[in-house]
């Protein structure tokens, strides 16, 4: 797995289960997590030690149970073949430093630059030759913003709830 999804204190996995053991004492050990997850306490051991590959599913009730939607994300960057493709965010930051990202990616000179030059591209219904680097500009700048959003959406979930606002 990628570094900042694995450390010298273990793989994702082991430590998103100690941290969540802070809140749930079953967690503190295998025997409990894997009780609650639904799977052996070997099987367990090989997806924290990442000595075998965590199948979907349960990386999906490992996040919930949790209360880690970063092992979601982390697992679609690292293992999943489409994921591997996509730029995404596997930490969660503060709230502070989302927001002074998100505003400014979202500067309103950069957004009237941006809505400018995609009127201008568009208007004549094809894509230039010359409009190609412009394009791939904007969709940088926007991509930089719907990594904010992103990484807000799971703030939202690890701290909050769920994204659309209900618990």
């Amino acid at each position: 797995m990628e570094k900042e999804c694995m450390n010298c204190g273990g793989s994702i996995y082991f430590q998103c289960r100690k941290e969540a053991a802070k809140y749930n004492d079953r967690l503190s050990s295998r025997e409990g997590a894997s009780e609650m997850l639904n799977v052996s306490v070997s099987s367990l051991s090989n997806y924290e030690l990442g000595l075998t590959p965590v199948p979907t599913d349960v990386v999906v009730r490992m996040a919930d149970l949790y209360g880690a939607p970063e092992l979601e994300a982390c697992y679609c960057k690292n293992d999943c073949p489409i994921g591997k493709r996509q730029n995404i965010a596997t930490k969660i930051r503060g709230i502070e430093q989302i927001t002074c990202s998100l505003l400014n990616h979202a500067d309103d000179d950069r957004l009237h630059s941006i809505k400018k030059g995609l009127l201008r591209i568009a208007s004549d219904g094809k894509l230039d030759r010359g409009e190609e680097e412009e394009l791939k500009k904007i969709v940088a700048c926007l991509s930089d913003f719907a990594d904010d959003v992103m990484e807000l959406r799971m703030y939202l979930k690890k701290h909050g709830g769920t994204p659309d606002g209900t618990n």
